[in-house]
């Protein structure tokens, strides 16, 4: 057996994305304990820089063909290099944030960017997962470094009870991924995704390892966010600080879609119709129930919780129409849909009075009286998010639902429909706060990271990755291609 160092070597280059996180992490603590939190702003600039250089060399090293690393336990292929740049980016832009926030209220823990990092870290594992104990340590890693975010402000009541809901539901989850794991193992004799895979094509298992699949859905649909399993969202959006909140709504969606997709398509793909109806119900509950639900919340971050619960519907939507376009869809429709969802918290970082977070929709009366480029950049990135033309997020909705038309689900289409005509109705009663509403109390002037963000934010969503869309589909749906 290789040593470790060996293993590394042997990995070769498609690799680098892993090794630069890991590397930044073992120097990134050496530098923390010597420095202590003096070494916040090295670090939080370092890891923006590591982050990035993880998400270049996933673009640089991709392979021509699927190339499995670490002695097999991972892969690298098209939706493993597409999930890690979209999770890299996204990372990158939320830390930017999280360091420009915690130095505005002086709590400046040289650990946070270390967190961050390593949060990524198991997101890269997850993605390119090849079995099935790659898979959960690349969960757990994730997992427990979301649990230490979610409480970061430890003497905040709100954000140590959103630490404490995120971990026991957290853990239920767990314990359905590793039951499943433990019955596709019993069933099939195997934790390898091909060996699965070979086994299902030779019918065996029957109903133990549909019943398996279904517990791994289950605990996927949790780190997904989708409805039923979404309990967790609107108290952690809430609880967490802001930064933290936008770094869970972007990267986790991404690794954790990615990772369904590679579980439905790879090992299981010959269940289609078994896991089909699964997921499909998944989709519809999470598109209405989001939209249906965010109509009733008065606090923003609560509000863009069940936002990404709506949004995961349509993900799930993508992913549910079968291999030729489902993957590929699902992947158009997050990197799109990422952008937005980036630049509204921002915006949310952005509203402070008197040192203190307002983050209720009444807080946002009359903002295009008293910050008129914060209401435009709000205005574009809710359009795109509800979907409206010519901004991005239509585009990311026309593609799924043109997925699922294709695939024989219209009725799912019809449902996604009426549900995005709900979500336009609270994006509307938002905008309709900004524009029309007398103006409340005036809040701080925003800091120069927070404009940077939303306004790379704004034009990403229009005209940037408008004219790019050829390029996003045509890699897409190379990265569809894996399966």
């Amino acid at each position: 057996m290789m040593s470790p160092l060996q293993d590394l070597i042997a990995s070769g280059p498609h690799a680098w994305p892993e090794i630069i996180l890991v590397a930044y992490a073992l120097l990134g603590v050496l530098a923390g304990a010597w420095l202590k939190d003096r070494a916040f702003g090295f670090l939080s600039i370092s890891a923006v820089v590591a982050l990035i250089a993880a998400g270049a060399a996933a673009i640089i090293y991709r392979p021509v063909a699927p190339v499995e690393i670490f002695q097999g336990a991972l892969v690298v292929d098209g939706i493993g290099v597409f999930a890690k740049t979209l999770i890299a980016f996204s990372a990158a832009a939320t830390l930017f944030l999280g360091a420009d926030y915690f130095s505005a209220i002086k709590e400046k823990r040289f650990e946070y960017p270390l967190v961050v990092v390593l949060a990524v870290l198991g997101m890269f594992v997850m993605v390119s997962a090849q079995d099935l104990i790659s898979l959960y340590v690349g969960v757990e890693l994730s997992s427990l470094s979301a649990y230490v975010l979610a409480a970061w402000r430890r003497d905040d009541a709100h954000s140590s009870e959103a630490g404490l809901k995120y971990f026991v539901l957290s853990a239920i989850s767990s314990g359905l991924l590793l039951f499943g794991s433990s019955f596709v193992y019993g069933f099939t004799g195997s934790i390898r995704f091909d060996a699965i895979a070979a086994a299902v094509h030779e019918g065996a298992g029957g109903v133990g390892i549909i019943f398996g699949l279904v517990l791994m859905l289950c605990a996927l649909g949790f780190k997904m966010s989708a409805a039923p399993f979404h309990m967790w969202t609107p108290d952690v959006y809430e609880g967490a600080p802001t930064p933290i909140t936008g770094f869970f709504a972007a990267a986790p969606k991404v690794a954790a879609a990615a990772l369904m997709a590679r579980i439905l398509y790879e090992p299981f793909g010959g269940m289609i119709d078994q896991w089909r109806q699964v997921v499909v119900a998944l989709a519809a509950i999470s598109m209405i129930w989001g939209g249906v639900a965010a109509l009733l919340q008065t606090n923003l971050k609560r509000l863009m919780a069940y936002s990404s619960i709506n949004n995961m519907g349509f993900v799930l939507m993508g992913l549910a129409s079968g291999a030729q376009y489902g993957p590929s869809s699902a992947l158009i429709y997050l990197a799109l849909y990422l952008p937005a969802t980036i630049g509204i918290f921002a915006l949310i970082q952005a509203m402070r009075r008197d040192g203190q977070p307002v983050e209720t929709v009444a807080d946002l009366a009359g903002l295009g009286q008293r910050r008129t480029w914060m209401a435009v950049m709000f205005t574009m990135l809710l359009f795109s998010l509800a979907g409206i033309p010519p901004l991005v997020g239509f585009f990311g909705k026309y593609v799924v639902f043109i997925a699922a038309i294709n695939a024989g689900l219209v009725w799912l289409a019809i449902v996604g429909g009426i549900a995005a005509v709900i979500a336009a109705g609270y994006y509307l009663r938002l905008l309709a706060s900004i524009w029309f509403s007398a103006p409340a109390a005036a809040t701080q002037p925003a800091s120069g990271a927070i404009v940077l963000t939303a306004t790379l934010a704004s034009a990403l969503s229009f005209p940037i990755l408008v004219l790019a869309l050829g390029a996003i589909q045509h890699w897409a749906e190379w990265a569809g291609r894996s399966f």
